[in-house]
C-alpha cells in the first residue's frame, strides 16, 4: 500500500526495524503551532461570549451599542419623547437611554419595527405612557412582559383623576402630560422604579427627580400665569384632535377637537360642519393645528367656517403627541408646554 506524504517524512525509506528520522526542529514547532491555536480558540471564546453576554445582540439595540458588555448603567427604553424626556432628567448619566418614538411621530398610529422590537427585548426596563396610547405597540409591550420589566407611567395617576370620554367606555384619555401636575406623579414613577432596579444609585435618582420636579413647578405656574391673561369669554382651544382635555381642566379653557382623542378616530362630514357652526357662533378667532396630525381636517374646517360667513385664523402649530426636534424650543417636554401656551396665549388674547 502506498505511504501517505506524513509517512515519508516521519520514516526513513528502507528498514523495516528502522526508527523514525526527526527533524531537530520539529518539536519547537509543533509547540508554538499548539500555542497559537489555543490563542485564536481563546480569542473567539471571548468574541462570542461578547456578542452572547450584555443585551445579546452585538449592535446598539439597547442604547449601549458595543460597550453594552461592559457598561453597566440600566439600559432604559422609552416610548414617546415625553416619557424620554422623564427618563432623561431622572436617570441622568446613569441611564443609557433610547427612545422609540422621535418627533412629528403619532403614538396612535405607530407600530413597532423589528429594530424597536430588539431594542426593548434587551432593554432592563421599557417605560412608556399606557391608558393605551401606544396603541398599536401594546401587543409589543405586553409580549415583554416576564422577560423585561415594563411600567406604565400614565396608569399610576389616580382612576378618578383621569378623563373618561363617553365615546371610549371604560378606557381613560391618555394625554395626561399635558397636565403638567399630573405629569409630575409620572415622574415620580419613573423616580421610584429607577431606585428599585438600581438602589446603589438612589440618591442620584432622588436628587434628579427633586431638581426636576422643582422645574415642573415652575411651568405650572408659568401656564397659569400665561392663561389668566386672555379673557374668560375667549378660553376656547380649537385643535384637530382632542388631545388637550387634561390642559383644560387644569387651567381653565375650554377644549373642542375635531377627532376624537385617537387620531385613529376619522372625522366626519358632520364632525367638521358641527365645529365649524360652534366656531361661527362663538366667534373664535383661532384654531391649532398639531406637529403629529395632519393639517388638512383643520383647514377643512375653516372653508366650512367661512361658509358661515366668519372667518377664523390658524393661531399656530401646537405639540400634542410628540416633541419638538432635538435642539429646538420644543424638543424638551418643558419647553413643548411652554410654546404650547405662549402660541395659544398669543392667538386668543388679542382681539
Amino acid at each position: 500500500m502506498p505511504s501517505s506524504r506524513l509517512d515519508l517524512v516521519d520514516r526513513p525509506e528502507h528498514g523495516p526495524a528502522a526508527q523514525p528520522t526527526r527533524n531537530p526542529t520539529h518539536g519547537w514547532l509543533l509547540i508554538i503551532e499548539t500555542v497559537m491555536t489555543a490563542l485564536a480558540l481563546s480569542m473567539l471564546l471571548t468574541v462570542g461570549l461578547a456578542g452572547c453576554g450584555g443585551d445579546g445582540s452585538g449592535g446598539n439595540s439597547g442604547g449601549g451599542g458595543g460597550a453594552a458588555a461592559t457598561d453597566e448603567r440600566l439600559r432604559v427604553v422609552s416610548t414617546t419623547g415625553q416619557v424620554g424626556e422623564l427618563v432623561r432628567n431622572i436617570g441622568r448619566g446613569q441611564v443609557v437611554a433610547v427612545t422609540l418614538m422621535g418627533p412629528g411621530i403619532d403614538p396612535h398610529l405607530y407600530k413597532a419595527s423589528a429594530g424597536d422590537v430588539e431594542k426593548l427585548r434587551n432593554a432592563d426596563v421599557i417605560f412608556y405612557n399606557g391608558l393605551h396610547l401606544e396603541a398599536k405597540m401594546g401587543e409589543v409591550i405586553g409580549r415583554m412582559r416576564g422577560h423585561t420589566r415594563s411600567v406604565a407611567v400614565g396608569e399610576a395617576i389616580a382612576a378618578d383623576r383621569l378623563i373618561s370620554p363617553p365615546e371610549f367606555a371604560g378606557a381613560h384619555d391618555p394625554h395626561v402630560w399635558l397636565d403638567v401636575s399630573l405629569w409630575q406623579i409620572a415622574a415620580a414613577q419613573v423616580r421610584d422604579t429607577l431606585i428599585d432596579l438600581d438602589p446603589e444609585h438612589a440618591t442620584l435618582y432622588q436628587d434628579a427627580a427633586k431638581n426636576y420636579l422643582a422645574a415642573l413647578d415652575t411651568l405650572d405656574a408659568y401656564v397659569r400665569t400665561q392663561v389668566a391673561t386672555v379673557p374668560a369669554t375667549r378660553r376656547v382651544l380649537v385643535t384637530a384632535h382632542d388631545a388637550f382635555q387634561y390642559f383644560g381642566r387644569a387651567y381653565g379653557i375650554e377644549v373642542r377637537g375635531l377627532q376624537g382623542i385617537s387620531t385613529a378616530t376619522e372625522a366626519g362630514t358632520g364632525d367638521v360642519q358641527d365645529l365649524a357652526a360652534f366656531i361661527a357662533e362663538r366667534r373664535i378667532p383661532a384654531m391649532f393645528v398639531e406637529s403629529s396630525v395632519s393639517p388638512r381636517a383643520i383647514e377643512a374646517v375653516r372653508a366650512a367656517v367661512r361658509a358661515h360667513g366668519f372667518d377664523v385664523g390658524i393661531g399656530g402649530q401646537l405639540y400634542s403627541d410628540a416633541l419638538g426636534e432635538a435642539g429646538t424650543a420644543a424638543g424638551t417636554y418643558v419647553g413643548m408646554v411652554r410654546h404650547n401656551v405662549d402660541t395659544i396665549v398669543a392667538s386668543l388674547a388679542t382681539e
